[in-house]
C-alpha cells in the first residue's frame, strides 16, 4: 500500500492513497484526514486503507492522476526525526575527511542524533543556500515511519512498529559541522530541513527486498542529469532498522509517527557512486591528494529514488532543485 500527503492549503496536508504506478491516487479523508491521524489509530484504519487501495489498483475506483508537485513530505511536520548511520563505510570515510577517528563502538553501537522536524521540506520544494561557505551536501537514505512503541523493544520484537518506509534528503551543512562537534555535544545548526520522498508504503509493498530490517535494493542518485550513486541500501546497513530502533528505544518510548532513518546508504564498492559529496570528496582525497568535487551551489539539482525491480519508483522521487534563501 502506498500513501501520501496531498496539497490542501492546511499544514499537515491532506491522506490519499495512491496506484502502485505512482500515477493515480483516490482521497482518504473519511478514513483518516492526515497520516498522522492515521498512524495514531493504525490498527483501526488500516484495513480500510489497504481495501481502498485495492480498489484503486483493479479500477473499482478511478483514480485522479497524479504530480509529485501536489505533495507534501509524508508527515510535513513529525513529532520526531531521529537519524542513525547505519553503514559503516560511510562513518569511516566522513570522519576521514574532518581528521577524526570512528569510534572504538562503532560495529557494536549504533550513531544516531536528533534532528528537526516541526518544518520539513516538501520533496520538490528547493533546497534553500544561505551562505555557500557552509558546505551544502545532499544525503540519500531511507526512512522507517514508526507506529507507538514502548520503551525496551528488542530488534526481533522491532519489526511491529515499523509501520511505513521512506525515503529521505538528510541536507548538511558539511563546513559547520567540525565547530559543532567540537563542542561534544552534538549537530544542531549543520542539520537544516529535510526533505522526504513523496511516497510512504506499508513494508511488504516491497516484497522480498525487505527482509531483516533493511530495503535490498539501488538506491539512485542524480545530479544535474548525471547518474552518480547506485549504491545497494541492504547487504552493507550494518545495523537494521529493527537493531536502530531497539537502540533508541533502550530508554524511552516513541509516539506513532516518529521519522527513523539509516543514514547515508554507502557501499565499499567504489563503482556504486556516492550518496553524499563528502564521501566523494574524501575519495578524491585518498586518491589525488585533494577534494576537487564541490559543495552544492545555486542551480544544482538532485534526484534520489529508488527503483524496484519492475522499474517502478518505489517511494517516488525526491526532485529538489538548490536557490538561493
Amino acid at each position: 500500500m502506498k500513501l501520501a500527503t496531498r496539497k490542501d492549503g492546511t499544514r499537515d496536508g491532506a491522506l490519499i492513497v495512491v496506484r502502485r504506478d505512482g500515477a493515480a491516487y483516490v482521497d482518504a479523508a473519511d478514513v483518516a484526514p492526515t497520516l498522522q491521524a492515521a498512524l495514531d489509530r493504525w490498527d483501526e484504519v488500516e484495513p480500510r486503507l489497504r481495501e481502498r487501495a485495492a480498489a484503486l489498483q483493479d479500477g473499482r475506483l478511478p483514480g485522479t492522476p497524479l504530480r509529485t508537485q501536489d505533495l507534501r513530505s509524508p508527515l510535513p511536520r513529525a513529532y520526531e526525526w531521529i537519524d542513525g548511520s547505519a553503514f559503516i563505510n560511510h562513518v569511516i570515510l566522513v570522519r576521514r575527511a574532518r581528521g577524526a577517528e570512528p569510534p572504538a563502538t562503532l560495529r557494536t553501537d549504533p550513531l544516531v542524533y536528533q534532528g528537526g522536524s516541526g518544518m520539513l521540506l516538501d520533496p520538490t520544494e528547493d533546497i534553500p543556500m544561505v551562505d555557500p561557505h557552509w558546505g551544502l551536501d545532499y544525503e540519500a537514505e531511507l526512512v522507517a515511519i514508526l507506529g507507538d512503541t514502548p520503551r525496551g523493544v528488542t530488534p526481533e520484537q522491532a519489526g511491529a512498529h515499523v509501520k511505513l518506509l521512506t525515503l529521505v534528503n538528510d541536507v548538511t551543512l558539511r563546513q559547520l559541522i567540525p565547530a559543532e562537534l567540537a563542542k561534544s555535544f552534538g549537530f544542531f545548526t549543520s542539520k537544516p530541513a529535510s526533505a522526504f520522498g513523496p511516497f510512504a508504503v506499508t513494508p511488504d509493498e516491497l516484497g522480498p527486498a525487505w527482509k531483516d530490517g533493511r530495503v535490498h535494493l539501488p538506491i539512485r542518485v542524480t545530479l544535474n542529469d548525471t547518474v552518480v550513486c547506485t549504491a545497494n541500501a541492504g547487504p552493507e546497513m550494518h545495523f537494521s532498522f529493527h537493531d536502530l530502533l531497539a537502540h533508541i528505544a533502550k530508554t524511552r518510548a516513541f509516539t506513532a509517527g516518529t521519522l527513523l532513518g539509516s543514514g547515508t546508504v554507502s557501499n565499499e564498492d567504489w563503482s556504486t557512486g556516492y550518496a553524499c559529496l563528502a564521501e566523494q570528496r574524501m575519495k578524491e582525497i585518498i586518491s589525488e591528494g585533494a577534494p576537487r568535487t564541490p559543495y552544492l551551489k545555486v542551480g544544482d539539482h538532485v534526484r534520489i529514488e529508488v527503483l524496484g525491480p519492475d522499474g517502478v519508483s518505489v517511494f517516488g522521487a525526491i526532485d529538489q532543485r538548490v536557490a538561493a534563501a
